[in-house]
């Protein structure tokens, strides 16, 4: 039976947490070393600007991180406080180290695209793994969260500012064309992520505004086999009290859920809209 992580001591739990980082942190070092490095893909952060680094005075990538993740952290420490500086110590340290460890792989590839693609999986699974267990492998993150901070600048503004730094770089010092592979990596990098965490089971919540809610409750709790939540609505037009029922199903319910309802009552107004995760009985267990 698996064991849920709720049960885990603490002691485990931060054991898991960092087994995780690691984890993450390789798989996302030897990404680096596999595909992006070769091919001077330069997709961002600090990772992205070792490659252009190591293009012009020939620095070895692990350096160049180190040199700028260290007063990155210590100024995160300052700046963001030493409960956020401490989850981000491990991945600073440890991801320079592996692609130092890991430098001496040879390239699958020399096809930018393929690059581009393969290393966008890679990185977005490593930082996955890495953000599940908590941590972040720091560089330019760091930088983002301290610029929103002292400016007030929306997080993700800050980061798309940076990326976006080191893409028009790697147009000037690599070619224009490398930077359009190192977008295209970092798009792929953002769905992996997206994916890594939230799967493909999307689930559908459907608000459903009815008369005749008394009917359809018993059709959607014994016949679909699903919980609802009802809640206290009021017409913006006529100013009257509405019955409204919350209902989460997985996809492929929702044909049968917009058939009861419209079977009972054809005049029922349904609002339905993607939810990324749904915990609880039903649906998937905490983590």
């Amino acid at each position: 039976m698996k064991r849920n992580r709720k049960t885990l001591s603490p002691t485990m739990h931060i054991i898991l947490n960092i087994a995780q980082v690691m984890l993450g942190s390789f798989i996302l070092a030897t990404s680096f070393n596999l595909f992006l490095l070769p091919n001077g893909i330069a997709s961002g952060g600090v990772a992205g600007i070792s490659v252009l680094v190591e293009r012009v005075a020939g620095v070895q990538p692990a350096v160049t991180q180190w040199v700028l993740n260290i007063p990155l952290f210590l100024a995160a420490i300052v700046v963001l406080g030493k409960k956020f500086g401490a989850k981000s110590i491990l991945g600073s340290v440890v991801f320079p180290l592996f692609v130092l460890l890991t430098s001496y792989i040879p390239a699958p590839t020399h096809n930018p695209l393929l690059a581009a693609i393969y290393g966008g999986i890679g990185v977005g699974l490593g930082l996955a793994i890495v953000f599940r267990g908590g941590g972040s492998t720091g560089g330019l993150d760091l930088a983002a969260q301290m610029l929103h901070k002292l400016t007030g600048i929306p997080y993700h503004l800050a980061v798309i500012c940076f990326d976006g730094a080191v893409i028009i770089g790697t147009a000037i010092i690599i070619s224009p064309e490398v930077a359009l592979y190192a977008l295209i990596s970092l798009f792929v990098t953002s769905k992996t992520i997206d994916f890594a965490q939230n799967g493909l089971q999307l689930s559908k919540v459907a608000f459903i505004i009815s008369d005749r809610t008394a009917e359809l409750q018993p059709l959607i709790l014994n016949d679909l086999d699903r919980g609802l939540t009802n809640l206290k609505g009021e017409g913006g037009y006529t100013g009257q009290d509405r019955n409204v029922m919350m209902v989460v199903v997985s996809q492929h319910e929702v044909v049968r859920l917009k058939k009861t309802v419209a079977r009972h009552d054809p005049n029922a107004f349904i609002i339905i809209s993607n939810t990324a995760e749904v915990f609880g009985k039903g649906f998937k267990t905490y983590q």
